[in-house]
């Protein structure tokens, strides 16, 4: 039985221009990112490489209608396609590695075969999705009102690098937001029926590396995260290698309605829905996982395993204040809207749950969160 893969190799650099002379970045390459990232740190190198900023076509999540207007401005022919920038860059860039990526909606709905034909760099800059080590790339199908991902093997990486400077400018917003999407990441995958002992090894790591950091914050403040970038960088990482394995499941699956109907931050969406579905795991099963997983983390914030998602709630929401759905704009006829939704785009995630959670449960989530 396959208990682990791990796709691409993993490079480590103190600075970006370590990196662009390591891996000789020019001729052949397209540097996908954004460019308050890249004239920073990369626009003094003189590099020859095309690059297109990500942002010059919209902002906030990646979108069906991002790509096909990327797709549009991407000219001549490229060797390797160098993703410099947060998830939208990363799972984007993803794309652009295959033979045919538009139309886009044809290759999410498998019509488009995902062939890859060009070398993949992913160089994440921020310290939550991940996406630097999974095969997974999530757009917005703005046509469709919901988020769908595309799995398959072609779009891992053949390089992941970490550069801890390129957090140094993130600001803590978004900071925050990637951070709880990395510690959704290893929770998930925990409890996932596909996930196994080395891949909860790489999750429970991810979510003590988190968890002791957020404690240093919310005790010493913001700036108590900067000499800790490394560390949330690598978490990140380990979560990914997690999730990328296991999967991810509810939280992520009811998340995706309300990110693309209120464009909320991915992270956000995610911690919006997070403590409702486990209080419903609870509900249905104590034991298990759950019980092993609830042990761990009520052993690292120093509380009862009884009280261990209050007390969870409580430190998140000195990074991050929750919200009720019914704050971002949603109404009480979307619950049955988004849990339809749910149900129809997103049994890729379902299958991962810890407990099968019906539509009369998914329902009653959105319900007690609204």
């Amino acid at each position: 039985m396959k208990t682990l893969m791990l796709k691409p190799d993993i490079y480590n650099y103190d600075t970006a221009k370590e990196f662009a002379e390591d891996f000789m970045l020019g001729e052949g390459d397209l540097v996908v990112t954004n460019e308050y990232i890249y004239n920073p740190y990369f626009g003094g190198l003189n590099l020859k490489c095309d690059v297109i900023f990500q942002e010059k076509y919209g902002m906030g999540e990646p979108s069906d209608d991002m790509v096909e207007a990327m797709c549009r401005d991407i000219k001549g022919e490229h060797k390797r396609v160098i993703a410099i920038g947060g998830g939208t860059v990363l799972d984007i860039s993803k794309l652009f590695a295959l033979r045919q990526v538009s139309p886009v909606l044809d290759l999410y709905d498998g019509e488009i075969p995902a062939v890859k034909n060009k070398e993949l760099v992913l160089v994440p800059t921020t310290c939550g999705t991940g996406s630097e080590v999974t095969n997974i790339a999530i757009l917005a199908l703005n046509s469709r009102g919901t988020k769908k991902g595309l799995a398959v093997d072609d779009m891992y990486a053949d390089e992941a690098v970490l550069i801890p400077e390129l957090l140094k400018g993130l600001p803590f917003g978004v900071f925050a937001t990637s951070s709880i999407d990395a510690l959704i990441h290893a929770i998930e995958s925990s409890l996932s029926p596909k996930g196994n002992e080395t891949t909860r090894m790489f999750g429970y790591r991810a979510i003590e590396m988190i968890l002791t950091g957020y404690m240093k914050i919310a005790k010493e403040g913001k700036e108590a995260r900067i000499p800790l970038l490394n560390d949330f960088l690598m978490a990140s990482n380990y979560a990914g290698i997690a999730f990328g394995n296991a999967g991810c499941a509810a939280v992520h699956a009811l998340s995706y309605p309300l990110g693309a109907t209120f464009h909320v931050p991915h992270g956000e969406a995610n911690y919006a829905m997070f403590t409702g579905v486990m209080n419903n795991y609870m509900e249905i099963k104590t034991d298990g996982e759950i019980e092993k997983l609830n042990n761990y983390i009520a052993g690292i914030l120093g509380c009862d395993a009884a009280n261990v998602y209050e007390e969870l709630e409580k430190l998140l929401n000195t990074i991050i204040q929750k919200k009720s759905l019914h704050e971002y704009g949603m109404t009480e006829a979307q619950i049955d809207e988004f849990t339809d939704s749910v149900i129809e785009n997103q049994q890729r995630l379902l299958v991962n749950n810890f407990v099968y959670l019906d539509r009369d449960r998914i329902r009653k989530i959105y319900t007690e969160l609204f």
